[in-house]
């Protein structure tokens, strides 16, 4: 059975092409080295925290305990995507908050020296629900959505798919 990742809500609001190769385990080039520099920053910034935590299924880049507040963080290697980045980390505070946790969570852009809080609202949920329910049915369309061209194709790892 298709679930709904963190990863597929980061796409769902930068490609919707994107959801459903991803879905479908059509993986990018993973030799992109737009994915490489990302994978370095996270492996390399913050080293003193903890990363890589896994709780049911959602994978958290950083997660701690400030002053009582459970905190969860995302690296990210630019603020070009913020709004996806922000979603995804709404995604996991969303799923948290169903499972009794409270958390306020992070975007951390090393390369920039940003953090951005994120707090999860009703909007916020609303619009995360609306996403899940898109996402489901993206997953299962028969075929990829039509490849579309716009400004984040530039840097995409799936590029030479859609227009070879």
């Amino acid at each position: 059975m298709l679930k709904v990742t963190g990863t597929l809500v980061w796409y769902y609001f930068i490609c919707k092409r994107q959801v459903w190769l991803m879905a479908h385990e059509i993986n990018p080039f993973q030799d992109d080295p737009f994915l490489e520099i990302g994978r370095f920053l996270h492996a390399e910034s913050y080293a003193r925290e903890k990363k890589e935590v896994e709780i049911d299924g959602m994978k958290f880049d950083i997660i701690k305990n400030k002053d009582g507040k459970l905190i969860v963080a995302e690296i990210k290697k630019s603020s070009r995507f913020l709004e996806s980045a922000t979603m995804q980390l709404c995604f996991y505070l969303y799923r948290l908050q169903k499972m009794g946790i409270n958390a306020v969570g992070e975007i951390l852009v090393p390369q920039e020296k940003k953090k951005y809080s994120v707090i999860l609202n009703q909007e916020i949920i609303l619009k995360i629900e609306d996403a899940i329910r898109e996402i489901k049915e993206i997953m299962h369309y028969p075929k990829p959505p039509e490849k579309r061209k716009i400004h984040f194709c530039t840097h995409c790892a799936y590029a030479e798919f859609c227009f070879a």
